[in-house]
């Protein structure tokens, strides 16, 4: 016959928090998977954002590069235009009639000299923008080749840790849910509360040296036969970690990690010595 499954809220205070402190290593094991993995996927999406900036930095030097060379067409035939009246105009000149004839057709060639001219200008400035842009054009290529095979080395070198870390970490997820289902509600919500809110992810901890497993500070004696009780849960009043006896968590402590105390003697007794 199957074994019912306990109801999280019928577990004792020394069940949930070793039900707890399962989950909490096995989640540092996660952990440890995603530093082992440390930056690349972020560096990888960072990658991929900068190569999309950059072809679209590209697409719009492309498009400002051929405007400027229908700019310098047009300006060409502009040049040819006026060059062929100010031709014509001279030709004409040979057969006015009267000085006012004279006049306009003079000009009229001083008009179109000026439209050489600034056309001429307009030439060379768009010359001049477009040997820049076709420059731009060149370092966002190179800049493009570059991120894109950065991009292949961080992506092969992500995949390469994602592979042999996958099998590891998926089993470790189905742990971790499956431990979940253990742990009461607002227990659970709580444990992850606190996760979240620390640096290294501890939700629980174990006493160290008299002290906290997560901020080191000290632990009153009572506080840690509170502790040792396993009769309520009990979080450290300086960081707000679950606390949990070691023996309970399946931790040994060696002697090296104890604390030496030294003998307290008491002055009167000190007193005594001396005289």
């Amino acid at each position: 016959m199957a074994r019912e499954k306990k109801d999280p809220q019928d577990l004792t205070v020394e069940e949930k928090l070793k039900t707890l402190y399962q989950l909490q290593t096995t989640l540092s094991k996660i952990d440890e998977i995603k530093t082992l993995r440390g930056e690349l996927p972020l560096e990888v999406e960072d990658l991929e954002d900068e190569i999309e900036g950059l072809k679209t930095r590209i697409e719009k030097i492309k498009l400002d590069i051929s405007d400027l060379r229908h700019e310098l067409v047009s300006r060409k035939a502009d040049i040819d235009k006026a060059k062929a009246s100010i031709e014509r105009y001279k030709e004409q000149l040979d057969n006015v009639s009267n000085n006012r004839q004279f006049d306009l057709l003079s000009k009229e060639i001083d008009y179109q000299a000026l439209e050489v001219e600034l056309a001429e200008k307009k030439s060379r400035e768009a010359n001049e923008a477009l040997v820049i842009r076709n420059e731009d054009l060149e370092r966002a290529n190179t800049g493009l080749q570059e991120r894109e095979n950065d991009l292949v080395e961080k992506k092969s070198e992500l995949e390469d840790i994602i592979a042999e870390t996958k099998a590891e970490e998926e089993k470790l997820r189905e742990k971790s849910k499956d431990l979940e289902t253990k742990i009461e509600p607002r227990l659970l919500q709580s444990f992850k509360r606190i996760r979240k809110n620390t640096r290294n992810g501890l939700g629980i901890v174990y006493v160290q040296r008299d002290a906290c497993g997560g901020c080191f500070n000290h632990i009153p004696p009572q506080r840690q036969l509170d502790i040792k009780s396993h009769k309520k849960i009990i979080v450290c009043e300086y960081c707000g970690r679950i606390m949990i006896d070691p023996e309970l968590a399946g931790v040994s402590i060696t002697p090296k990690e104890e604390k030496k105390r030294k003998p307290r003697t008491s002055s009167r007794a000190k007193k005594t010595t001396q005289e």
